[in-house]
């Protein structure tokens, strides 16, 4: 079902940019990687998170580590992992498919700068072996995301 909401979600908000899906899984960021051809920096990782109450989404390079002090300060309070079942929940989406596109409810979306970086992005797409190439900007522009500097 989470791949499909990615493929509904594209196909009426960007029907050019087409899901990418992978005979080998890209689960993790090496693995996507691999699977894509690029960069482990270009993957576009999202980090489902809470602090307090709020719940929200950082995507950030793959390579990139959230920055506990800016994290604190822009965000208000310690970022906490959500694990698998609870990622699942709120997101529709597997651990390894997380991604900004086709949630079942709005959650604020945060990017991080370290996306800036790259010309093309490659997000996971709603399943372990599905992903979108895309440019930083336009993901952020399609998921009414906004830019923050949270990582190392």
């Amino acid at each position: 079902m989470s791949l499909e909401s990615v493929r509904a979600f594209f196909a009426e908000h960007a029907p050019d940019v087409e899901v990418i899906v992978t005979e080998a899984s890209s689960a993790t960021v090496a693995l996507a990687a691999e699977a894509h051809g690029v960069t482990q920096a270009q993957i576009a990782k999202t980090i489902c998170l809470r602090v307090g109450d709020a719940t929200m989404l950082v995507v950030t390079s793959g390579v990139a580590r959230l920055d506990n002090r800016k994290f604190k300060d822009r965000m208000g309070g310690k970022p906490r992992m959500l694990g698998g079942e609870e990622v699942l929940a709120v997101t529709s989406h597997p651990p390894g498919g997380v991604c900004p596109f086709g949630l079942p409810a709005p959650l604020p979306i945060y990017c991080d700068l370290s996306l800036k970086a790259f010309d093309e992005v490659v997000p996971a797409a709603g399943a372990t072996n599905a992903a979108v190439r895309i440019t930083p900007q336009r993901m952020a522009d399609l998921v009414g995301a906004e830019w923050v500097d949270v990582c190392q």
